[in-house]
């Protein structure tokens, strides 16, 4: 019996998806570095399925069908180059590496060159729906050699979640790592996402002294309507639930120090490298790094004082206005997210299809949501669209709820609630709708002091001025250039 796909790396995301390749009715062929993990899992929930269990990489490759294709799960970074390592002297011209890992698109660009130099196909792919997904049906993301996609892309789609129309959550992306490049952005809006309902969460707990069963009511509500999406339907789940052995809600007892793995972090620094605004994800990465620092707030907070908390807020107006504060703010995280994208796409000559990646997103992964079909329409209506606030559904809907969401954080401000994703949401928002901001003066101060010059509003913008300020700095200026 011949394999039709060969999976290393037996971890969480890694066996569910062999098991989902399986029950599709693909034969899959496994090994792990550690061969015990394969003994076990051959005999445990691979049994007397159509799973083939390998000790080494050679003996993996030779039980699969030509054009070989070997999918990699395993940790992003230097572990993805050893196994590459390993498989190129066994391979041959035109089979296929899949990496479906969390890599860095960069390690993907490189990677995709590297191989192509052996004659092997690579595929960047990016793989969201945690433990769950992974078994039931995933969200893929692959980006490469368009050869190999057509090569995979039957077992991918196969696998993959599919939307309502039976459209399956998986298809080309572009060139070179793109894929992993939509996935990351994917995992930064994933952060935002989570920072904004909970900003919702400490809103309600704080300021309305709402129980977590009272707030699992709220989030089950607002999952009903256009806030409907995975996130909040769980949440509802998680601040019901109750640890068997204290009787205590769950939420309560578990520490507030957020973790992370790295793909919020690489997204905001793609923003940064690429001059894309990501603010809101940038928020949202920044607060988990504050919450880690919980023994340094636990001492502040018996030194540093804030506002008294006040007792005479309108219950029902204020969910209202977070839930607008809510829907508003992820409306600016999806535009600062595919912003993101159109600048990588014209940086790297990648083709990205906008309103594909959001059809990509609408099942499986973990930001599924109603709030996506949205997207992939105002993306198929204008494939060129530069902002997705200027759509006009979108556009419509931040102006129905701007007033609720400038409430929410002008209160939350006022009692000393900490909400910085949708306060950098809506500052965003204000930027972006102002035809002149105070960037003037920053340039005027760069002049005074480092001679960076300026353009004028009278004047060519293709010339640079510069001004003696103070009379003694004479007429040299800085080379003039943006990074």
């Amino acid at each position: 019996m011949s394999a039709d796909i060969g999976l290393i790396g037996l971890a969480v995301m890694g066996e569910n998806l062999v098991l989902n390749m399986e029950s599709k009715g693909f034969t899959v062929a496994v090994y792990n570095r550690t061969t015990s993990v394969v003994e076990k899992f051959v005999a445990g929930r691979g049994k007397s399925k159509k799973i083939i269990g390998n000790k080494t990489v050679e003996e993996l490759v030779s039980n699969l069908k030509k054009p070989r294709r070997v999918m990699i799960m395993v940790r992003a970074g230097d572990p993805v180059d050893k196994v590459i390592e390993q498989l190129i002297p066994c391979l041959e011209a035109g089979d296929i590496v899949i990496d479906g890992g969390n890599s860095n698109y960069l390690d993907s660009n490189r990677r995709s060159k590297a191989l192509a130099q052996h004659n092997l196909l690579f595929i960047g792919t990016g793989v969201s729906g945690g433990e769950e997904g992974a078994l039931t049906g995933p969200s893929i993301m692959p980006g490469g050699s368009y050869e190999a996609w057509l090569a995979v892309k039957d077992i991918f789609q196969t696998i993959s979640a599919k939307v309502e129309d039976g459209s399956p959550c998986c298809d080309y992306v572009g060139e070179e790592g793109s894929g992993h490049f939509v996935k990351m952005v994917h995992n930064g809006i994933e952060y935002g996402d989570m920072q904004l309902i909970s900003e919702a969460y400490f809103i309600m707990k704080t300021l309305l002294k709402m129980s977590n069963d009272e707030m699992g009511d709220v989030f089950e509500e607002w999952n009903k309507g256009d806030l409907d999406s995975y996130l909040i339907e769980i949440t509802a789940q998680i601040l019901r639930k109750k640890d068997e052995e204290t009787g205590k809600h769950i939420v309560d007892v578990i520490l507030d120090s957020a973790g992370q793995k790295g793909t919020g972090k690489w997204t905001v620094e793609s923003g940064l490298n690429l001059g894309a605004p990501v603010t809101l994800i940038a928020e949202a990465v920044f607060a988990r790094v504050l919450s880690s620092l919980k023994d340094d707030r636990v001492m502040s907070s018996k030194i540093l004082t804030g506002p008294e908390i006040d007792t005479n807020i309108n219950k029902q107006e204020l969910l209202n206005d977070i839930k607008d504060a809510i829907y508003a703010s992820k409306i600016i995280s999806y535009a600062q997210g595919y912003i993101l994208m159109q600048m990588a796409a014209k940086e790297y000559g990648w083709k990205l299809n906008f309103g594909g990646i959001a059809l990509m997103w609408r099942g499986g992964c973990i930001i599924r949501s109603k709030f996506l079909g949205k997207i992939k329409e105002a993306y198929d209506k204008n494939p060129n669209l530069p902002n997705l606030l200027l759509d006009d559904f979108f556009r419509e809907k931040i102006t129905q709820a701007q007033t609720g969401w400038r409430r929410v954080a002008a209160t939350a401000l006022l009692n000393g609630v900490p909400i910085p994703a949708i306060t950098s949401a809506l500052c965003y928002y204000d930027g972006f709708r102002l035809d002149v901001l105070p960037a003037n003066l920053i340039q005027a101060q760069r002049d005074f002091f480092g001679a960076h010059t300026y353009k004028r509003i009278d004047k060519d913008k293709k010339l640079d001025f510069h001004t003696n300020w103070t009379g003694r700095g004479g007429t040299t200026s800085s080379t003039s250039y943006n990074v």
